[in-house]
């Protein structure tokens, strides 16, 4: 009976996790997606605890409220802009799992061989499952185990390491170790060659090289993927995390992993590859790592950046029929998206055209700026993606840029040798006038500089997001 339940509470849990990714694809169903997905949670949490296998009852209860105290702590006390190294964070913890859930098997697994020698039965669930495994069942186990160790040591620092750039704890460019790809490549013939002792009946040190291998894998992947390119880093990282789940699954033989680690780790391979063609990046060297990084001299910026105050965008909106704003991460940093919104209604009860321009990698992280948008009630049939709106900057009147550098540089179609180079970016210096919310004159996070605030019908508004936004209002007739 418990059995017959569990396996159909993990076949709807299933359903529901399927409903809440397909969901979260548009604004209108993505509250009701996210209940899909806490309802398939506690439904899958709730079928395991009193499944087959089931026990340790105090502390299961004792870790799950650990970690219910912990969660919602992060939950309320997070902001907006620190989600994105959450994330990464979150991911790392996948990755540790997976390998120690990994390392737990082979434990289990010379258990048992040893228990069978000596005459001796086994206690445990798993052992007990181990145990009734014939030789070919228990190789395969083997190498389940050796592959989410891997993917898990991968993602574990891979993880770490991301949410350092994120979090502005690790130096955000692009770095690697004298030799570069080869010793990456030494790495994973390495990892191989262990992999192939262990089968061969080594021992268990193989695992412990083979994750040594792995974790530096991790870590010397992203410190060679500069900071421009973190938001598809955080998408890539999620796939890892997946796969690092299913494998998990395979090892513990639980299905409702399996299929929960296989939705995560491709929806995060396919938004990791829409990413890439949306900064017109090859996915190869995404997983490679190691780009990023400029090939040859970039050209010169000329001329100078020219500031303008409150009392002139307000001038130049009163005066402009169409609008668009094009909201970054100094938006999120600033807190500045109610703002945003108040402007946005104080200019269409005016009678003006107001719309949202995203670029598919706006901020740091997939969908950073639209959750900001919906959340400070900005209406969803405004808010349009790149290539829906780029054409239209040529008969746009003004333009407000709030805390973008990348997504709105034109050295990608003018400089060959730009770190930015054929990424697909919004054309904003085509409207006739442009206007920059930033906080100085620096290069931002990635380091690039961009021609756009020397341009002659740019001008710069300098200050904090939210400061500036609202002191505009003001101003407005």
């Amino acid at each position: 009976m418990d059995f017959g339940f569990t396996t159909a509470a993990y076949v709807v849990a299933a359903v529901l996790f399927i409903l809440s990714l397909g969901g979260l694809s548009g604004q209108e169903s993505a509250k009701r997606a996210i209940w899909y997905g806490i309802v398939g949670m506690g439904l899958a949490v709730i079928a395991t605890l009193i499944g087959p296998g089931s026990g340790l009852w105090v502390v299961s209860v004792i870790l799950i409220a650990m970690g219910g105290v912990i969660g919602w702590q992060l939950a309320t006390r997070v902001q907006m802009t620190q989600m994105p190294e959450l994330v990464a964070a979150m991911h790392s913890l996948v990755g540790l799992a997976a390998v120690f859930v990994g390392f737990n098997a082979d434990f289990t697994i010379n258990m048992v061989e040893a228990a069978k020698a000596a005459g001796e039965g086994v206690e445990g669930n798993f052992a007990e499952l181990v145990a009734k495994k014939t030789p070919v069942e228990i190789g395969i186990l083997m190498v389940e185990l050796s592959l989410g160790i891997w993917i898990g040591a991968v993602t574990f620092t891979g993880s770490i390491i991301a949410y350092g750039k994120l979090a502005g704890r690790v130096d955000s460019a692009a770095k690697q170790l004298p030799g570069g790809h080869l010793l990456n490549l030494a790495a994973l013939i390495g990892s191989v060659l262990m992999l192939v002792l262990y089968l061969g009946g080594s021992g268990s040190w193989t695992l412990f090289i083979m994750a040594l291998l792995a974790f530096f894998i991790g870590y010397h992947l992203i410190m060679g993927i500069g900071g421009a390119d973190m938001p598809v880093v955080v998408s890539m990282l999620n796939s890892y995390s997946g796969w690092a789940a299913a494998a998990i699954g395979f090892s513990l033989g639980n299905d409702l992993l399996i299929v929960v680690g296989a939705l995560v780790g491709s929806s995060g391979a396919i938004l990791s590859y829409i990413m890439c063609k949306g900064m017109n990046r090859s996915f190869v060297s995404v997983i490679l790592g190691g780009f990023g990084g400029s090939s040859g001299e970039q050209m010169a910026v000329e001329g100078e950046q020219v500031a303008i105050d409150a009392d002139g965008v307000a001038q130049a909106l009163d005066e402009a029929d169409s609008v668009v704003i094009v909201p970054g991460y100094g938006m999120a940093v600033a807190q500045a998206q109610n703002a945003v919104s108040d402007l946005t209604k104080s200019l269409r009860g005016k009678g003006k055209e107001v719309r949202f321009a995203i670029h598919p990698v706006a901020g740091r992280l997939p969908g950073h700026m639209n959750v900001l948008l919906a959340e400070a009630k900005v209406p969803y049939d405004i808010v349009l993606e790149m290539e829906e709106i780029n054409d239209d900057f040529p008969d746009t009147d003004v333009v407000i840029v709030i805390g973008s550098n990348d997504i709105v540089n034109p050295a990608a179609q003018d400089d060959p040798n730009s770190p930015i180079a054929g990424m697909p970016v919004l054309e904003v210096w085509k409207a006739k006038n442009v206007f920059v919310c930033k906080r100085g004159q620096g290069t931002g996070y990635s380091g690039i500089e961009n021609p756009l605030f020397f341009k002659d019908n740019t001008r710069m508004f300098y200050g904090d997001a939210k400061a500036t936004i609202t002191d505009l209002l003001s101003k407005l007739g």
